[in-house]
């Protein structure tokens, strides 16, 4: 039976980031590929009703905001809780998420000031999922994840 793991879409190469982009993370990738795995993917930011493209947003606190000046924290708090009530459905102990993000970043988020300075915290749906018992590691920490399902 495989091991479910919700994972930021974007790191799949899917184009849900703020700017129409996404981050594919070849290392990720190669899991889709693992019978030993089923990735999960999700995009919290575009869950919560937000489009694509966007504004970029960033955490003050525990508002979000877009560079704009919009408050765009209820959109982050709805797609935070559809991807745990996704991690939930699936089963999903684990969740594989971008670091940095407003929403999926885990330790080190940007301040707020759009400067490109970076602050302690965690993204609005990390810090949803961690609360609920499920391990979040960033895209730099696949070995970490791996050794923690006992793949490697």
């Amino acid at each position: 039976m495989p091991v479910n793991i919700l994972v930021s879409a974007c790191l799949l190469g899917t184009p849900c980031r703020y700017d129409g982009g996404q981050k594919q993370n070849d290392a990720v990738c190669t899991l889709v590929h693992d019978p030993r795995v089923k990735l999960i993917p999700i995009c919290p930011e575009q869950s919560g009703g937000l489009p694509t493209p966007r504004e970029p947003s960033e955490r003050r606190g525990i508002r979000v905001y877009s560079r704009t000046g919009e408050d765009v924290t209820a959109q982050f708090e709805l797609g935070a809780a559809k991807a745990l009530e996704t991690a939930k459905r699936y089963g999903c102990k684990y969740a594989l998420l971008k670091e940095r993000s407003p929403s999926c970043g885990k330790g080190e988020i940007y301040d707020g000031s759009f400067s490109g300075k970076l602050t302690a915290g965690d993204g609005v749906t990390a810090g949803l999922l961690l609360k609920n018992g499920i391990k979040v590691f960033g895209e730099s920490e696949l070995d970490k994840l791996l050794s923690a399902i006992g793949l490697i």
